[in-house]
């Protein structure tokens, strides 16, 4: 197998790792308002994704890197041309992330709910983003001989793509909803079951509307295989949920995300980014890859460094895996007495 295509596969390993795991962090994001009626369970919400969202965040990081140093001209072209898509993604995840770390440090509930609000807003825009970004790439944009993108925003606005953002939105919200039934306990475990329960019908009628219009329009028959898997692991969710297994059904709704990830890469191989105007003006494999060398290079560094990186994570997943209640959540202490009154003479002044 060529470099190229070893690293084609590793970079839609790294999206599958991401879309798995960030998945039920944005689900879990959306779903704040919905299931968190009063502070201690919002706290209870945060605190099931609170140790892992940054390092779930670290493939995303990983998955750019790697497109930037094995396929330049591919990285050149998506930024160029997606770029307010993708500059708005990241001002969401950079907002996000600060809510995760501004929100306990003052004791007002007003500071809280705004960095409640920005983790939901945090959480939804790139849940809808990346399944529109990810749709124009497998639909192909306007790239022109010298592989430069000559379209528009509303290029990337059209029917095709704005399904993709709803298919990704519904599968977030179904894979959190269900994470936070294996995750909580309590009256936000059952809240967490009914939403899920819920969710199940929109994940299936938006994800498999997109899967099954992507097929049709630019499927392989391999990939026949992987839609079939993951509308049947749609399916497997609701009898797994009504059981009680939420351990099964986190399964299957991974299984699902895992499953069309792996349709949209096999649909879009050889190519990275498909071209509208002229199929020689395409980004392929091998046009949008890097020198031989940088990529046996970059092969021996992740060759070393990935086991190091799974382990790690692997690790904190197994030490924070037990559930969490409202039972575990200590009060908020009030400040001593000094620092308020040092704080109210200060805003006297």
């Amino acid at each position: 197998m060529e470099l190229t295509t070893i690293w084609f596969v590793l970079i839609a390993v790294l999206w599958i790792g991401y879309f798995f795991l960030e998945g039920f962090d944005f689900g879990v994001g959306i779903l704040l308002p919905v299931l968190g009626r009063n502070d201690t369970e919002r706290r209870v919400l945060i605190n099931t994704i609170g140790p892992v969202w940054d390092g779930n965040e670290v493939w995303l990081l990983v998955a750019g890197g790697a497109t930037f140093a094995a396929f330049p001209e591919w990285y050149a072209s998506l930024f160029s041309g997606f770029y307010l898509p993708l500059l708005v993604i990241l001002l969401a995840l950079i907002v996000r992330g600060v809510a995760f770390e501004y929100r306990g440090k003052r004791d007002d509930a007003r500071w809280r709910r705004r960095w409640d609000q920005a983790l939901f807003w945090g959480s939804l825009i790139p849940a809808v983003l990346w399944g529109v970004a990810f749709a124009n790439i497998v639909r192909g944009v306007p790239l022109d001989a010298e592989h430069e993108y000559v379209g528009s925003l509303v290029d990337l606005l059209n029917p095709y793509a704005l399904l993709g953002g709803l298919a990704t939105l519904s599968l977030f919200v179904l894979h959190g909803a269900v994470f936070l039934a294996l995750k909580t306990t309590g009256d936000v475990r059952a809240r967490a079951r009914r939403i899920a329960g819920r969710a199940v019908g929109a994940a299936l009628a938006a994800g498999g509307a997109f899967l099954l219009l992507t097929q049709l329009q630019h499927g392989k028959p391999v990939t026949w295989a992987t839609v079939a898997v993951a509308a049947l692991a749609l399916v497997g969710v609701i009898p797994a949920h009504r059981k009680g297994h939420e351990g099964w059904a986190f399964v299957a709704t991974g299984v699902a995300i895992v499953s069309a990830v792996v349709t949209l890469f096999l649909t879009l191989f050889p190519a990275v980014l498909p071209s509208t105007l002229d199929a020689a003006y395409s980004l392929t494999t091998t046009n949008a890859a890097a020198t031989p060398y940088t990529l046996t290079i970059m092969s021996v560094v992740a060759l070393i460094c990935t086991p190091v990186v799974l382990a790690y994570q692997a690790w904190t997943y197994w030490v924070f895996r037990k559930r969490i209640g409202v039972e575990h959540i200590p009060a908020v202490r009030p400040e001593p007495a000094s620092v308020a009154s040092a704080a109210s003479s200060e805003s006297a002044r």
